[in-house]
């Protein structure tokens, strides 16, 4: 006797449906949500997906039970205090909140103490650790672009992030450097712990390495369209490094490009931290293709 049409059909989708499903468990795969999964947030005045994508894409690949979501606060002492009663793993954190966390938190990593700035929290148990990753990306690109320690600096920026660029240089014995900054408190004093020279214009500038650690260029910033040195000063330097993440192709990075300078991205910085902040938060340490996996696809789209 034929086997009705239908069942045939419903026959054909269930082995299909079972093939699939077994080609999936054969990849790790990160557990669906549940009562355990561990949650991880970032903090910052104007949020984007890269974080987001770059975190659950290694969860994913990994098979790892934990989800990041990127968030923004008005109120950064309700939104730590939130970490904390909510159990949440971990807290990524961005301009301008780098230094206000400080009072916030438990415990000092050595790499946030040393500069006083943070943008990593691991909560443990209710106690809140800080770290900072930035510090140590800075230094690897130091080191993997052959920036060398005889070449002057000038450093744009004075907040927490600017910090961490400043201590990666002065650590690595770049002993001549400029920074750049119109606050007329944080700047000078910027200037001072590095034992730098501040000055508040771009005007005149020449060193032979120019870092870029404002908004400026930023998508979505009041001067996303803006370049953070003069032309004159991009010419005369060697590198143009600028620690802004997305989008990659900022316009001081497009006019370094057409000058034929040597580059260094704020790509390269935020795949380099994100990676240790992963490994803080799951104490699982991917490897350089994964994680240049997790880069690409966090740039996949907007």
């Amino acid at each position: 006797m034929a086997v009705p049409p239908r069942i045939t059909l419903l026959a054909m989708l269930g082995v299909g449906l079972g093939i699939a499903y077994m080609s999936r468990r054969k990849r790790p795969k990160r557990p669906l949500l549940n009562k355990d999964t561990q949650i991880c947030i970032s903090l910052a005045k104007r949020p984007s997906n890269i974080g987001t994508r770059f975190h659950n894409y290694l969860y994913e690949e990994l098979g790892i039970d934990f989800i990041y979501k990127a968030c923004t606060t008005s109120d950064i002492k309700a939104a730590i205090g939130g970490v904390r009663a909510l159990g949440l793993r971990g807290c990524s954190v961005s301009m301008p909140f780098k230094e206000a966390v400080i009072a916030l938190v438990d415990e000092m990593d050595a790499s946030a103490l040393a500069i006083q700035s943070v943008n990593t929290i691991v909560n443990t148990g209710g106690t809140l650790r800080a770290y900072n990753t930035d510090y140590g990306a800075i230094v690897a690109l130091i080191a993997s672009h052959g920036l060398r320690s005889s070449e002057s600096v000038a450093i744009r920026g004075s907040g927490g992030m600017a910090k961490a660029v400043g201590a990666a240089f002065r650590d690595a014995g770049f002993m001549k450097g400029t920074v750049i900054a119109r606050n007329t408190t944080s700047g000078p004093a910027l200037a001072a712990e590095l034992g730098y020279v501040w000055t508040a214009s771009v005007d005149g500038i020449a060193a032979e390495i120019l870092v870029n650690v404002t908004p400026i260029g930023m998508a979505g910033s009041p001067e996303e369209s803006e370049i953070a040195f003069r032309d004159d000063a991009i010419e005369r330097a060697r590198v143009i490094f600028d620690v802004v993440a997305f989008p990659s192709e900022t316009p001081l990075v497009r006019r370094a490009r057409a000058f034929g300078k040597a580059l260094v991205t704020g790509a390269e910085v935020i795949a380099l931290q994100a990676a240790k902040q992963f490994e803080l938060y799951t104490g699982v340490q991917p490897t350089k293709e994964q994680v240049l996996r997790a880069s690409v696809f966090s740039r996949s789209c907007p």
